[in-house]
């Protein structure tokens, strides 16, 4: 067992190098030592033990500046793996990543929302034991599974706290019942704020800045994130953008709000206008008994693309009523950077980001400061479930994983508290 003093906050000091390693891609002992102002002797104690792991390896020499050239480290992306599960009214996806974030396998199939938990929970988890073995993936290598849905949800306990789409769901522990089925650790968290960290663990915003992602599925959520950390509020449940008043003589939203957004701007809404022109919806073949808002919201987004008047009013009406979320939450936050994500952008994301920097552009309070871009994930439909399986990624960098002579490994609900 170590002795030395840094290994009394063994877990943040490990969490910090092994980040800037992930982060820089190939970094030196020298340099971690530089930006971290820790000692070249505890840098070195704490790469031993990452090496020890087998999460880091030595990845040859850097250039000289004068003396021997010195060795540079990286991650080793084998060394690990994660699952992210995006579980959605209409559609889920499995990824399965390595511990540089890359995707190694996917899959994809129509939503369980119909199913109740106890049948819908043991599919989900053949379909995640499937994609790994399509992987090839020891489990052994395999830290868990990152549950990404909809809120509002108790993200600790594992439960959704929405009876949405059927009463059974509510209140379900989806998340300790599929590690019981799996054998594995499952995170539950929001589908907004994962795929708002996914940006980060990827490397295509600077780690220093404070961001937001506007996620649009079925419905729309938002997420921020500050120096690399999601902002979680007092219950894990900030930044619900979908549910911020627009009109306070709105109709009642089944959140208990009046006039939430979603039920202007969101896939559903956009549908329901379409269904109230008759040209549109015989042109179209719009189902008006259909709970698959998805697959209509894209016909139309695509018949917005392709010039039809009334389509594109449509969509552009959205687009303003999320430029006004966009302005609002860069507003609250000070945001330099907005990230579109998620499957209702697939088709018309061209649209919304153009509308919706406008937007910003005119209206942010902070506007002569600095300008705030708004650009589409990297990420794009699957940004959710991608983030899922960082979450878990995340919780490695947090807490690590016990060496042999530690102990054991920590158990899900703390590695839930982790994160």
């Amino acid at each position: 067992m170590p002795t030395s003093p840094v290994w009394n906050s063994r877990p943040k000091t490990r969490g910090m190098v092994l980040d800037l390693i992930r982060a820089a891609r190939t970094i030196s002992r020298i340099e971690l030592a530089t930006t971290t102002g820790l000692t070249p002797p505890t840098i070195s104690e704490v790469v031993r033990d990452l090496m020890t792991d087998g999460l880091v390896v030595e990845a040859g020499r850097g250039a000289s500046t004068g003396g021997k050239p010195p060795t540079l480290l990286r991650l080793n992306p084998t060394a690990r793996y994660s699952v992210g599960v995006q579980l959605e009214r209409n559609t889920c996806v499995i990824v399965v990543v390595d511990l540089a974030g890359r995707q190694v396998a996917r899959t994809s199939f129509r939503g369980t929302a119909q199913m109740p938990p106890e049948q819908a929970l043991p599919f989900l988890a053949a379909q995640v034991n499937a994609t790994l073995d399509a992987a090839a993936v020891d489990r052994a290598r395999v830290l868990g599974v990152g549950l990404v849905s909809y809120g509002p949800q108790d993200r600790h306990a594992g439960l959704l706290l929405t009876p949405q789409p059927t009463e059974e769901w509510g209140d379900y522990p989806v998340a300790p019942r599929l590690a019981e089925i799996l054998g594995m650790p499952v995170l539950l968290d929001n589908d907004a704020a994962a795929a708002a960290i996914g940006e980060y663990w990827i490397g295509t915003v600077d780690p220093r800045s404070t961001y937001g992602c506007i996620y649009m599925a079925t419905g729309i959520g938002g997420g921020v994130v500050v120096a690399g950390e999601v902002y979680r509020g007092s219950s894990s449940n900030s930044v619900e953008i979908g549910h911020i008043s627009i009109d306070v003589h709105g109709d009642e939203c089944p959140c208990g709000n009046r006039g939430c957004l979603e039920n202007y701007s969101g896939p559903a809404a956009v549908v329901r206008q379409a269904l109230e022109l008759p040209g549109l919806t015989d042109q179209l073949m719009l189902d008006p008994t259909t709970t698959d808002f998805l697959t209509e919201f894209a016909r139309i987004a695509a018949a917005a693309n392709a010039g039809d008047t009334q389509a594109r009013h449509l969509i552009e009406q959205s687009a303003r009523y999320l430029g006004c979320a966009a302005v609002t939450i860069t507003t609250l936050f000070d945001l330099d950077l907005i990230v579109l994500a998620g499957p209702s952008f697939a088709v018309a994301g061209s649209i919304y980001q153009t509308l919706i920097q406008q937007e910003v552009d005119r209206r942010t309070f902070a506007r002569r400061a600095h300008p705030v871009r708004v650009v589409p994930s990297v990420n794009g439909s699957d940004a959710a479930a991608i983030g899922g399986a960082v979450l878990v990624l995340q919780s490695e960098l947090t807490v690590g994983r016990a060496r042999a002579d530690d102990g054991p490994a920590p158990p899900a609900a703390e590695m839930r508290s982790a994160t």
